[in-house]
C-alpha cells in the first residue's frame, strides 16, 4: 500500500511532536494580523514563534528530567532534547509552507493566512483519521475520534475568528 501524504509527515518516533507543531503554528498564525505586516514579517514572527516554543519544549522536558534524576544540565542533555523534539519543527512545516504557496499564488497575505489556519486545522483532523484507521476504529468510534480532531482544529479557527 503507498504511503499517504499525511503517513510522510507524521514520524513514527515523535508523532506527539508534530501534532504540538501544527497546533502552535497555527495558533500562532491564527494571532496574526496581516494589516500592517508583510509576509516576510509574518513568517519571520512565525518562525521566530516555532523556535521559541521548539527551545521552550526542549528545555522544560530537560529540566523536568534533571529534577526527576537529579543531575546537572549539560549541553549534550539539550541537544538530545532538541534532537528528540525535532518533530514540532517538522509539524509546524505543513501550516508555513501552505502559507508560502498560497501566497506565492498570489493570494493576499490576509487571504494566505487564513488558508494556512484552515490547513492547520484539517491536518490535526487528518491525523485524527489516521490514528483512528491505525487502531482499525470504524463508525461511531471512528466518527468520535475525529470530532476530537476537528474540536482542536475548529479552536485554531475560533481563534482567528474572534481575533479578526
Amino acid at each position: 500500500m503507498a504511503p499517504l501524504a499525511i503517513d510522510r509527515v507524521e514520524p513514527h518516533d515523535n508523532p506527539a511532536g508534530v501534532v504540538y507543531g501544527t497546533l502552535i503554528i497555527g495558533a500562532v498564525l491564527a494571532t496574526e494580523s496581516a494589516r500592517r505586516e508583510t509576509l516576510l514579517e509574518t513568517v519571520g514572527a512565525t518562525v521566530v514563534a516555532l523556535l521559541l516554543y521548539w527551545l521552550a519544549h526542549s528545555y522544560a522536558a530537560t529540566l523536568g528530567d534533571r529534577l526527576d534524576r537529579q543531575v546537572p544540565l549539560t549541553a549534550a542533555a539539550v541537544a538530545n532534547s532538541l534532537v528528540r523534539d525535532r518533530a514540532i519543527v517538522r509539524g509546524a512545516l505543513v501550516p508555513i509552507l501552505v502559507l508560502l504557496i498560497a501566497s506565492g499564488l498570489g493570494s493576499s497575505l490576509t487571504t494566505a493566512v487564513s488558508i494556512s489556519v484552515w490547513a492547520s486545522a484539517v491536518t490535526i483532523v487528518a491525523f485524527e483519521v489516521l490514528a483512528g484507521v491505525r487502531a482499525e476504529l470504524e463508525g461511531k468510534e471512528l466518527f468520535v475520534q475525529v470530532c476530537a480532531g476537528a474540536v482542536m482544529g475548529l479552536a485554531i479557527i475560533a481563534l482567528r475568528t474572534l481575533l479578526h
